[in-house]
């Protein structure tokens, strides 16, 4: 029961949003090679300091959290750790995450610029930047950027522009859908200052923008002269279809009674987990068979 709680502190399931980590390292076609050792280092330790910023942030917002339907039964919120107890984890976290990364790349800076750097943002971003419009948008985008950087870093395998310029337009339109939600279902809630500043029409209008680019630069990528060279065929291009099912199933949900959120939104659809197993599972075919 209590490594459970503090199961729930760490939030565990939202180290799914690290397997950006290991796209280098797949589009890379270096998935079985001696660097996803690599990865996999890389992939817990941005996970340790990933949960390190969710206490700061679950700290610093206890209190609002108490006022919120669901986010009161956060372990620190309801009580079931103290706040005192969790800040002394931020720092082992944080340790033990710069130990795992030098187990993947030794003393390479930029491996332990990058974590530090997403740290550092989310630090400022629990003490204030969330409250401001916009910024706190590209805050919550950049990490995805980061992680994506970072599992580049700890491979030294380059990444297309077009693959960036795919995750940052992706990620703005998850930060822009989640922004939506919390709009509709808790408008005028005082556990997101932000939503005060942000209508309805703004969040659609830049959000579906931000999707039609994110298909337009994939596709891009899935033709582009680099891409086709690494893989050794042109077939990835058959993969834009399967994206934009993944993308209208993910639009399908937000516009239900989702709060937005990508990961709760992800694992609580069946089809849409299982539309993004067979992109693996193609893009998979295509670089690696």
């Amino acid at each position: 029961m209590v490594l459970l709680k503090y199961l729930k502190l760490f939030r565990l399931k939202h180290y799914i949003k690290n397997l950006l980590v290991f796209l280098p390292l797949i589009f890379g076609g270096q998935l079985l090679g001696s660097k996803a050792i690599n990865s996999l280092w890389g992939f817990i330790a941005f996970g340790l300091i990933s949960s390190a910023v969710y206490i700061i942030n679950d700290i610093r917002d206890a209190e609002k959290d108490r006022q919120h339907p669901t986010k009161r039964n956060r372990p620190i919120a309801s009580g079931a750790i103290s706040a005192k107890r969790a800040a002394a984890l931020v720092p082992v976290l944080v340790i033990l995450a710069l130990g795992l990364n030098y187990l993947a790349t030794g003393f390479e800076w930029l491996t332990y610029a990058i974590p530090l750097a997403y740290l550092a943002l989310n630090i400022a971003y629990s003490f204030g930047l969330k409250n401001i419009p916009i910024i706190d948008i590209t805050i919550l985008a950049s990490g995805f950027l980061l992680r994506l950087i970072y599992g580049a870093a700890l491979t030294d395998i380059a990444i297309s522009k077009w693959l960036y310029l795919t995750v940052i337009a992706a990620s703005f339109y998850l930060a822009l859908g989640k922004r939506r939600n919390e709009l509709i279902k808790h408008s005028g809630d005082a556990t997101r200052n932000v939503l005060a500043y942000y209508n309805k029409g703004f969040l659609d209008k830049n959000m579906y923008l931000c999707m039609a680019l994110a298909v337009t630069f994939y596709s891009l990528w899935s033709i582009d002269s680099v891409t086709t060279q690494r893989v050794g065929n042109q077939n990835l291009i058959w993969t834009v279809p399967i994206v934009l099912l993944i993308c209208m199933k993910y639009s399908m949900v937000i516009e239900g009674s989702s709060d937005g959120d990508p990961v709760e939104v992800l694992l609580g659809d069946k089809l849409l987990l299982g539309l993004i197993a067979v992109l693996a599972a193609v893009i998979g075919a295509v670089i690696y068979l």
